[in-house]
């Protein structure tokens, strides 16, 4: 129990730290805009794969379920409130924290075990707002943009999916998406997109920043970067959902 808090402590410290040097510190808008388009585009593929086969596969789901009580015309509506609630952004957060979380993890391990980061600090430069800053930054970006993307995909996998499984057309699929997706639903996916991005970009940051041992502590700041995101994600995901619900039942909604 000591550890875990000790590590709770840690990682809320550092947090704090981002926080405060993006503040008051001079931020490296060239890195960042370098690293924004470096993730963008080596995630947007996995994004577009999951987020077409999330939607493809909870509409396959559904339609299983709501053809027994010829329900098939809600398919659409059901199938984007569950997308879009829950099992949408929880599956492309993980695929983005194995692709974005890792290999930010391993970079700045990298530089931390090959001295560059120290480097840096005898330059007289602070390698928190030079390196660190940046790519918290970049990832937390990122991350949203493209866990909304991946989540409009999600429903047109859903749609063409339930188009050729369920035989349901597109134009009904789409009408019945607002009588079920209503504006929490959305509200509901884009506070978790923020969440899951600030989680994936102070995880991979701290972790690599906190890299010792040469080659192997690079592979366990990657492991255990990849652990805590996950474990992080589920754990949020749960906190929101509950938290969020709350308030919409207690607003009539």
């Amino acid at each position: 129990m000591t550890a875990l808090l000790s590590a709770i402590g840690q990682h809320v410290e550092f947090f704090l730290g981002l926080l405060r040097t993006s503040l008051f510190s001079r931020f490296e808008s060239r890195e960042f805009t370098s690293q924004l388009a470096s993730i963008g585009w080596r995630s947007l593929p996995t994004t577009l794969t999951a987020g077409v086969f999330t939607g493809a596969i909870m509409a396959v789901q559904f339609h299983l379920q709501l053809k027994d009580f010829g329900a098939e015309a809600t398919l659409g509506g059901l199938n984007t409130s569950g997308t879009l609630r829950e099992v949408g952004p929880i599956l492309i957060a993980f695929m983005l924290a194995g692709k974005v979380g890792a290999f930010t993890s391993a970079e700045l391990g990298t530089m931390k075990v090959t001295d560059q980061i120290q480097a840096i600090r005898c330059l007289g430069v602070d390698p928190v707002a030079f390196l660190v800053v940046p790519r918290f930054w970049a990832v937390v970006l990122s991350s949203v943009l493209l866990l909304a993307f991946g989540l409009v995909v999600s429903v047109t996998g859903g749609m063409i999916a339930s188009y050729f499984v369920g035989g349901v057309n597109p134009q009904q699929y789409l009408s019945m998406i607002p009588r079920f997706a209503a504006a929490e639903t959305v509200a509901l996916a884009c506070v978790k997109a923020l969440v899951f991005g600030v989680l994936m970009g102070h995880l991979c940051c701290a972790n690599g920043y906190w890299t010792e041992g040469g080659t192997q502590g690079v592979g366990r700041a990657v492991r255990t970067t990849a652990v805590q995101s996950m474990v992080a994600i589920v754990l949020a995901d749960f906190s929101i959902s509950w938290f969020l619900n709350g308030i919409f039942t207690a607003l009539g909604k």
